[in-house]
C-alpha cells in the first residue's frame, strides 16, 4: 500500500464524515431553538466548509485551495462577530424564557413608544416646580 492510497482513502474518510457533520449541523441551523444555536452552527458550517476545502486541497495538491480556506474563516468569523453584536443590541431574553417573555417585551414596548407619541405628559407639582413652571 503506497503513500497516495492511504491519502487517497483518509481523503474520502474525511468527506464523508465532513458530510455527516454538515447534515447535522444544517438540522441544528433550521431547528435550533434560540438564536444564539442557529449563529453557533452558522459558524460551524463555515468550519466544516473550510474542512471541505482542506481535504480537497491535499487531495488534489492544488494549494490556492488553502488560500481559499483561511479567506473563508476571515469572513466567516467577522459574519460571526456581527452576529453576536446582533443578538446583544436586539437583548434577547434567557435560554428557555419561552415565547411568553417575547410576547410581554413586545406589548411592554409598544406600550412605551405610544405613550412617547401621545405628547407631553402632565407633570406633578414638584417637577413642574422644578423647571420653573406651574
Amino acid at each position: 500500500m503506497g503513500p497516495l492510497v492511504i491519502v487517497s482513502a483518509a481523503a474520502n474518510l474525511a468527506l464523508v464524515v465532513l458530510a455527516l457533520a454538515f447534515l447535522v449541523v444544517t438540522w441544528r441551523v433550521l431547528a435550533g431553538p434560540t438564536l444564539a444555536d442557529r449563529v453557533l452552527a452558522l459558524d460551524m458550517l463555515v468550519a466544516i466548509a473550510i474542512g471541505f476545502i482542506a481535504v480537497i486541497a491535499v487531495k488534489t495538491g492544488f494549494t490556492l485551495y488553502v488560500d481559499i480556506a483561511i479567506s473563508l474563516g476571515l469572513v466567516g468569523f467577522l459574519a460571526t462577530v456581527a452576529f453576536a453584536r446582533f443578538i446583544l443590541s436586539r437583548g434577547t431574553p434567557a435560554p428557555g424564557a419561552g415565547e411568553a417573555a417575547l410576547a410581554g417585551a413586545g406589548a411592554a414596548s409598544g406600550k412605551a413608544a405610544k405613550a412617547g407619541k401621545g405628547g407631553k405628559k402632565k407633570q406633578s407639582g414638584k417637577q413642574a416646580k422644578g423647571r420653573g413652571e406651574k
